[in-house]
């Protein structure tokens, strides 16, 4: 970890060891809690970057429900002494740390992983990350498609590609107008898959058609089931958003060559009807990205990039706020905001 940053009042620029210290805005949080009662905006001094770690100014930091949950304490995690969210974002690099070339300097960059067991997380106008998790963002991407891709694309593509290519194959992506789901689309389209997409409403639909998919239904209809069996009736991949709420539906289009492949753990844990998926030989498999091998996350980092040269990979519809906004961001997550909620530091 870089040095520990001190905080400072507002417009001061402290002296260390005798040396001027930059300072900057920061949203940040010493407590776990609601979004209003823990998150500050605080001026600290800019962190350094040290060994195999770069500088980043950050443009456009990403806000997904595994910030909030994180900050809430919805998820298990310890502060020391205060932590700035948010694991995804893009700006350019402005200095490196020894052993990374310089010629990285001036580098725009998609940022991952940055507050994962790091204080340094995106929420603020620099960040420090490890040289390896700041990616090539391509001229043609903007700053709000680069800060949107991290968690989700990858999330979307470890559920897409762990057990084998899907080329020729049959994916069915629960949740189609979500961030994950939204990558899910393009991703399986990218990689010569047919997709069928399941969302709630028509806002929803024309956003997971808009990606690609295939044939998009509304799961509440009552024959979404009939429907998806006439186009595939058996599909070899799921990618599954609630487990327990569409179970039933995922076993009907199921056999041996199926993988339900789940995300997410919102809402109650699902009775596993066993011998039903016996009977289908169905494969289960959990994905929680902090627990991805790092040869499997360095795939999807090389995969993704390959897609945004593509122009393969699109941008959500996005609600921006500001760094002082960040509270309301969390909040907007935190209600299932439709699209991307993006902090402008």
């Amino acid at each position: 970890m870089s040095p520990a940053l001190f905080c400072v009042c507002a417009g001061a620029v402290p002296e260390r060891d005798g040396h001027s210290v930059a300072a900057m805005k920061a949203a940040l949080y010493r407590e776990l809690g609601a979004a209003k009662d823990v998150l500050r905006v605080e001026e600290l001094d800019r962190p350094s970057p040290g060994p195999g770690e770069v500088l980043v100014r950050v443009h456009a930091s990403g806000v997904n429900p595994t910030d909030w949950k994180a900050r809430s304490g919805a998820t298990p995690m310890q502060v020391d002494s205060f932590q700035i969210p948010h694991h995804d974002g893009a700006g350019v690099i402005e200095g490196v740390g020894p052993g990374v070339s310089e010629a990285r300097v001036g580098e725009r960059v998609w940022v991952w992983y940055a507050a994962a067991g790091r204080r340094w997380g995106t929420a603020a106008e620099w960040t420090v990350v490890p040289s390896r998790q700041a990616v090539t963002l391509p001229p043609g991407a903007s700053f709000e498609l680069g800060a949107s891709i991290g968690v989700p694309a990858m999330t979307a593509h470890r559920c897409l590609f762990a057990d084998g290519p899907v080329s020729g194959k049959t994916v069915l992506v629960a949740g189609g107008a979500g961030a994950v789901g939204h990558y899910a689309i393009e991703l399986a389209k990218r990689a010569g898959a047919r997709v069928v997409a399941t969302v709630s409403g028509p806002q929803k639909a024309e956003l997971a058609a808009k990606a690609g998919a295939d044939l998009v239904l509304n799961y509440h209809d009552q024959d979404t089931v009939d429907r998806l069996k006439a186009f595939a009736p058996v599909v070899d991949r799921v990618v599954e958003v609630a487990l327990g709420a569409n179970l039933a539906l995922d076993l009907a289009v199921s056999g041996p060559s199926t993988v339900v492949v789940t995300y997410a753990a919102d809402g109650d844990d699902p009775v596993l009807p066993v011998r039903d998926c016996m009977t289908a030989n169905v494969t289960l498999r959990f994905v929680l990205l902090y627990r991805v091998p790092a040869p499997a996350l360095d795939q999807a980092v090389t995969d993704i990039s390959a897609a945004l040269s593509d122009g393969a990979l699109s941008e959500l519809p996005v609600q921006r706020f500001a760094l002082d906004e960040v509270a309301a961001a969390h909040e907007a997550v935190q209600a299932g905001a439709l699209g991307k909620v993006i902090v402008t530091p």
